[in-house]
């Protein structure tokens, strides 16, 4: 304690023994020795005029001799970096200096990008790093740090972030600097004069694509330029280099008989592929005269097709099969699908109304029929009444008891005049309400059909044929023809740029007639088809036709002079009406599915919805222990990891 008093007094007495004329700028000579590093942040209150602020922390013994005056401001420099020395540190924060451990001094702001900072204060940089990834350089630089400092990367905005005294973010910077240096990466271009610039770029990126044993990123960039066979090389002047020896290595002729090449295919048909390039490379030899294709080695060239794998086998001069293989680059490609539902609904309200009265009337005591009034509705019950008046015995009442309600009076006697009255009153309301959804997928403009529905015979034609002999047997034939009755959709999608799909159409829509036609000799059948052709956006519902039929067919039969009697000539007629009104319209709605992610999705929705629709009804009922039959669940099955087809069409094999 007594060495601090002194070390004091001495300060004081260095500060009163100074020249009048140097009384402006004062001069500090310190000298301590195992001092209280408080009294000396009390010293330097007195001479900076600086408020401390002190953690109780703080606690050290310091030495320092000094042999030259020093001003207030360097005599606080040396005040930082005895700070420094024993593990401290000096925080500004509006009028105070706080005194703080190295440990807490990141917790605390400081000095921004070291402005107006001493080279020990706490101060926190942001830079901008221009040519080499902020995160590679984190781990480099971590070292120098120390362990109270902070250093963090921004790869987002490719800068670094760094807290620690301003003496030593200043050499970081300088090395950052110095490694932030622009290489001599630049573009090459190498024309290929025997291979494809396509099959080198596959070669070379699969090469330069694999990871460094160093853990540096790589950086060689590899791209073919189709049109004139070349390959761009962009990346550091060894690594181009180096691919610039390989690709002197591959583009070589090849040997005798090496001019062949096998090409799988992944999604196009080889042999029809292979007529085409025939049919192509045949107009071209048209096109260019006989002299010319054989200057140019066209006489050897030949395609051909390997069904069983899916292959090309192709032979030509190098510059006639890069031609070739850029076309089946471009054919050899996954084309997207569509997935087309049709959506037809049809709304039917069927009204009838039917009253009539039937007479007849026999002989007296002969059995025969005097007189009888038949109508068309009501024809099966006077031939049932006629004959019933006959003396025939009825095997049962249907045929005269019809549909509705009716009412019979009469009498029939063996002598004398038997008479009867049938009186039919029939009312019916049908409404009908017929949705249909049929949906299908296709590949873009390839044709496909679904047919759902059922075949129905329909008789042609009949004829008898009679054995030979007196006692030829007698053999009838019948012909029928099978037509199918349901719903047929056909279409062509043709996906065009953007989103919208161009959609060739043919939608029938069949079925049975419910009531039955005046003179017609069989079945009738109710037909409905839309053929046209229309452009849809993708997901977007369109209608493409529809009908709306109000039908009234009012009918009335009657007995002449009878029928037109006032009242009573109701006895003596037959009225009905019936009213049909049909609603039917047709929709469409395609969606394209780009890739395996969109097809998933959609098939998921379809298995997942039918899979309710089963499962939904629980036990079979009055069957115990018996379950309905229900499909897997989809997590059962293997699906297919959905794999990146957005490649260049050069990446292929």
């Amino acid at each position: 304690m007594a060495q601090g008093l002194r070390a004091i007094g001495l300060l004081l007495l260095a500060l009163s023994v100074l020249p009048a004329a140097r009384a402006q700028q004062p001069t500090i000579t310190p000298n301590y020795k195992d001092a209280d590093l408080r009294q000396i942040v009390e010293a330097v209150g007195e001479v900076t005029g600086k408020n401390f602020l002190i953690d109780p922390r703080v606690d050290a013994k310091v030495t320092m001799l000094s042999a030259t005056p020093m001003s207030p401001a360097a005599f606080y420099e040396a005040f930082l970096s005895i700070l420094e020395v024993h593990g401290y540190v000096a925080i500004p924060s509006e009028g105070l200096i706080k005194i703080l451990p190295n440990a807490s001094a990141r917790q605390y702001p400081g000095f921004l990008s070291g402005e107006g900072a001493g080279a020990d204060d706490i101060v926190t940089q942001v830079i901008q790093v221009q040519n080499v990834g902020a995160a590679q350089l984190v781990p480099i630089l971590r070292p120098l740090i120390p362990q109270y400092g902070h250093l963090a990367a921004h790869p987002g905005s490719n800068m670094l972030i760094i807290s620690d005294r301003a003496g030593n973010v200043a050499r970081m910077i300088n090395i950052i600097r110095r490694i932030d240096q622009s290489n001599d990466e630049d573009i090459e271009v190498v024309s290929l004069s025997h291979a494809s610039a396509s099959e080198i770029v596959r070669v070379l990126t699969t090469l330069t694509q694999t990871p460094r044993t160093d853990g540096m990123p790589v950086t060689t960039s590899l791209v073919a330029d189709a049109r004139t066979n070349s390959v761009l090389i962009g990346g550091d002047r060894s690594e181009r280099l180096r691919l610039r020896a390989l690709i002197a290595h591959l583009d070589t002729p090849l040997e005798d008989g090496g001019d062949t090449q096998v090409r799988y295919l992944r999604y196009a048909d080889a042999e029809e592929l292979s007529g085409k390039l025939q049919q192509h490379f045949a107009q071209q030899v048209a096109a260019s005269g006989t002299a010319q294709a054989g200057a140019a080695g066209s006489s050897e060239v030949s395609v051909w097709a390997d069904a069983q794998t899916n292959a090309l086998i192709m032979n030509a001069p190098p510059k006639m099969m890069r031609s070739l293989m850029q076309i089946v680059d471009r054919l050899d490609i996954r084309r997207a699908q569509v997935l087309v539902e049709a959506i037809i609904v049809e709304v039917t309200a069927d009204k009838a109304s039917e009253l009539g009265v039937t007479w007849a009337i026999d002989g007296s005591g002969s059995n025969s029929i005097v007189g009888a009034t038949r109508f068309s509705n009501a024809g099966s019950n006077i031939i049932n009444l006629a004959g019933l008046l006959g003396g025939e015995t009825p095997t049962s009442a249907d045929g005269i008891i019809g549909e509705g309600i009716t009412t019979g009076v009469g009498r029939i006697s063996d002598s004398g005049t038997s008479f009867a009255a049938i009186l039919n009153a029939l009312e019916g309301d049908a409404d009908t309400n017929i949705i249909s959804t049929p949906t299908i997928v296709t590949t873009d403009n390839e044709e496909a059909t679904i047919n759902v529905g059922k075949e129905v015979p329909f008789l042609t034609g009949s004829f008898t044929n009679t054995g030979t002999g007196s006692g030829g047997s007698v053999n009838p034939f019948q012909t029928i023809q099978r037509e199918q009755i349901g719903v047929k959709l056909t279409i062509t999608p043709q996906i065009n740029e953007g989103s919208a799909v161009l959609l060739k159409i043919s939608q029938e829509i069949s079925s049975l007639s419910e009531t039955a036609t005046a003179g017609a000799a069989d079945l009738v059948t109710n037909e409905r088809i839309i053929e046209t052709t229309v452009i849809v956006e993708d997901g977007g519902i369109l209608v493409l036709g529809g009908l709306i039929e109000d039908s009234l067919r009012e009918n009335t039969q009657r007995v002449p002079v009878l029928g037109r009697l006032p009242v009573l000539g109701a006895l003596f007629r037959n009225r009905s009406v019936t009213k049909v009104k049909t609603n039917l319209m047709v929709f469409i709605r395609p969606k394209i599915l780009r890739d395996s992610t969109q097809t998933a999705i959609e098939t998921d929705a379809k298995y997942n919805y039918i899979r309710s629709i089963q499962s939904g009804g629980g036990n079979v009922p009055q069957m115990r222990g018996v379950d309905r039959p229900v499909i897997p669940p989809l997590e059962s099955y293997d699906r297919p990891v959905p794999v990146d087809e957005s490649s260049d069409n050069d990446s292929q094999d």
